[in-house]
């Protein structure tokens, strides 16, 4: 028996015809040429999020971001006017990178007044104008006017950097409806930031796939829970309060999450006594732009809600909890089975031992459960990549799944048609192997659907 009663049609994917219910294929996870493709049609043609405004929060303060995907390296910095600049991190005079410390491959962060190159002292200020030239006159009739940093574009949403090498719309444009409802919610409040990084061994959409449905949870991650909570949890059913499709994006809200417990048994007895765990401390922190919470979370109103999950295509995921935290996971790819994942837990600034130990158990607790993941994805990419199964299928709880690998495909195969390089793993199936039959529904009209 479900734990919540599913829209009256019976199916969330059945509201998105476009998106069939058919296996789907997976062949866009293991082969090269697709990885390549989607390089070239997503990652430098789409708005990505580098991180936050409080990295660079004064004059001067910058920081590194290394772009696999896009074949780059970027300067992300505040000048002094207080604008936020990119711009790609490449000395105008022989082209070597111009910010690194150590090791050039690994990003930096920190404060300067001007960007100097470690191969010839070329000098350039935070607008990115180049300004001092070794030796110039041994140059031949050169304008440092026509030599500043090649400038990429940047736009903050809600203290969010996106950068983007090549826009075809707006950051608003791009980020669409759905992301509106979220607008007020007090991000910048939660400043006390505990950040994890891994390289994984797999395809950075089967990680995506990973944390868009809770359909793993009770089994995966049973062992986290006392014995007789983890045999509840496998005879709940879905998960899913409310889901939506907005263009590429996606959404799921969850009661999955709620703290503190229904039954403070439930959980184990260092979680009772910092009142924490992997929902987040259960203690809701005193700011504003918690109650009301902003309209965008928890569409369903359903008294159960525990967290909302925001697709932000194509690699970056944000997680607002009931309790009063955040939680970002970024997918950076290195290779078709191979990405560097990134993960963010955002709080309050604790103001007791207490306030802090409850963050550091919601921290660690956190890590356990994504090692189980990460373990579990580097499986899949192994066997995918036999071959021994192309297709497979997904359940009606999988729907951000389904919308995820359509919307990549999809894009990898117009930017083929535009540009004569072929089209998509997988392109002219029909509906139900993750291709559409028609103009998408989901990017028609950001349709909303919700199990109430």
């Amino acid at each position: 028996m479900s734990h919540f009663v599913k829209p009256e049609a019976g199916s969330w994917t059945q509201h998105y015809p476009e998106l069939g219910t058919g296996p789907v294929n997976y062949e866009d996870s293991i082969d090269p040429g697709h990885y390549a493709a989607e390089r070239e049609a997503i990652f430098k043609r789409t708005w990505l999020n580098v991180g936050r405004v409080e990295r660079v929060a004064r004059t001067g303060a910058y920081f590194t971001r290394e772009l696999a995907a896009a074949g780059t390296s970027l300067i992300i910095v505040r000048g002094k006017d207080g604008e936020i600049r990119a711009f790609h991190n490449m000395c105008r005079h022989r082209g070597n990178k111009l910010v690194w410390n150590d090791y050039p491959g690994e990003e930096t962060a920190g404060v300067c007044r001007q960007f100097t190159c470690k191969y010839h002292a070329w000098r350039y200020d935070l607008t990115g104008k180049l300004t001092f030239i070794q030796q110039e006159g041994e140059f031949f009739d050169l304008d440092k006017d026509d030599y500043g940093l090649v400038e990429v574009a940047c736009d903050v949403w809600e203290g969010f950097i996106f950068v983007n090498l090549d826009p075809q719309e707006s950051l608003t444009e791009y980020l669409g409806d759905m992301v509106k409802g979220l607008e007020g919610y007090p991000f910048h409040e939660m400043t006390s930031v505990y950040t994890y990084r891994a390289e994984v061994g797999s395809n950075w959409k089967l990680f995506v796939d990973a944390f868009a449905e809770f359909y793993h949870a009770p089994v995966l991650h049973q062992k986290q829970a006392v014995k007789e909570e983890a045999d509840k949890l496998l005879g709940f059913g879905f998960e899913g309060l409310h889901y939506e499709l907005s263009g590429p994006h996606s959404m799921i809200s969850s009661w999955g999450g709620m703290a503190p417990p229904p039954d403070p048994s439930m959980v184990k007895p260092i979680e009772r006594v910092l009142r924490s765990g992997l929902f987040g401390p259960w203690d809701r922190p005193d700011i504003e732009g918690l109650d009301p919470l902003p309209s965008g979370l928890n569409p369903a109103r359903h008294r159960a809600w525990g967290v909302d999950s925001f697709v932000l295509f194509p690699n970056f995921m944000l997680l607002v909890w009931a309790p009063g935290w955040y939680l970002t996971y970024h997918y950076w790819p290195t290779a078709v089975d191979r990405h560097v994942f990134e993960a963010s837990l955002c709080f309050v600034p604790a103001t007791s031992a207490r306030e802090r130990l409850a963050q550091e158990l919601a921290g660690v607790t956190f890590k356990e459960y994504a090692l189980q993941d990460g373990n579990t994805l580097e499986a899949t990419q192994t066997m995918l990549a036999s071959r021994a199964v192309t297709d497979f299928p997904l359940n009606d709880q999988e729907v951000l799944l389904r919308h995820l690998h359509k919307v990549a495909r999809d894009k990898v195969a117009r930017h083929g048609q535009t540009s004569g390089h072929g089209q998509a793993p997988g392109h002219g199936q029909a509906p139900g192997h993750g291709q559409a039959a028609g103009r998408s529904h989901a990017e028609g009209n950001g349709a909303r659907r919700e199990g109430l």
